[in-house]
């Protein structure tokens, strides 16, 4: 009995020691979902020429519903998911105030940098076909301290664990005006003066007749 007593007591002092170390359940927290909409366009419906490089090139109108208690700012990513080299970003924005309405040809909170390397909004510039533009927008718990510099992915980053509400809205647009729609998506990356001029003449002289035919259209 006096062996079976020191290990009996070893046994339960190794069985306290496997539970304090099993790790506590994490609590997951629920994204609840927004209601993103726009007095301008439907969902899945087309985005007016206004605001696409094809007209005045202004963020559209849009209103949100269901932000939750104990939101502190809004994200805002605007994103053509059809883009032959992935994702292309037109907007992004953080720090908004909770509101629930986006004004039109607004700056509703820092912008960050897009992938046409400009810190603004970009409008719908499908070179073809009919393109889906995401408006997702996030209700964060938190501000982000992130400069103008920022990019999409490093929005991302800073709002992971803050999400407390997504939505979104998509619209579509389609290939514009041929000729005109090269030189303004050119004139959007900054291609400017005597360097835009010798570009276009160059990538213009190397495009087929019959192509060159159709784009003057």
């Amino acid at each position: 009995m006096r062996r079976v007593a020191p290990l009996l007591v070893l046994l339960l002092i190794a069985g306290c020691l496997e539970q304090a170390e099993e790790p506590s359940p994490i609590e997951e927290v629920e994204i609840r979902e927004l209601t993103v909409k726009s007095p301008v366009f439907e969902h899945n419906g087309d985005i007016p020429s206004k605001y696409t490089c094809q007209g005045e090139d202004v963020n559209p109108p849009l209103e949100i519903a269901g932000i939750p208690e104990g939101t502190v700012s809004l994200v805002l990513l605007v994103e053509d998911v059809e883009a032959s080299m992935g994702i292309f970003v037109h907007w992004v924005v953080w720090n908004i105030d909770p509101v629930n309405r986006i004004g039109e040809n607004s700056i509703p909170g820092i912008e960050g940098t897009n992938d046409f390397k400009k810190h603004s909004y970009g409008g719908p510039c499908p070179p073809s076909g009919t393109h889906r533009y995401f408006f997702t927008v996030y209700a964060l718990d938190t501000i982000l301290g992130l400069d103008s510099h920022a990019t999409k992915q490093d929005v991302e980053r800073a709002m992971e664990g803050h999400i407390l509400a997504q939505g979104e809205l998509i619209g579509l647009c389609s290939k514009g005006g041929g000729k005109s729609h090269i030189l303004q998506t050119l004139s959007r990356l900054q291609l400017t003066g005597s360097f835009f001029n010798l570009f276009h003449q160059i990538l213009w002289s190397l495009l087929p007749l019959t192509l060159r035919t159709n784009l003057s259209c």
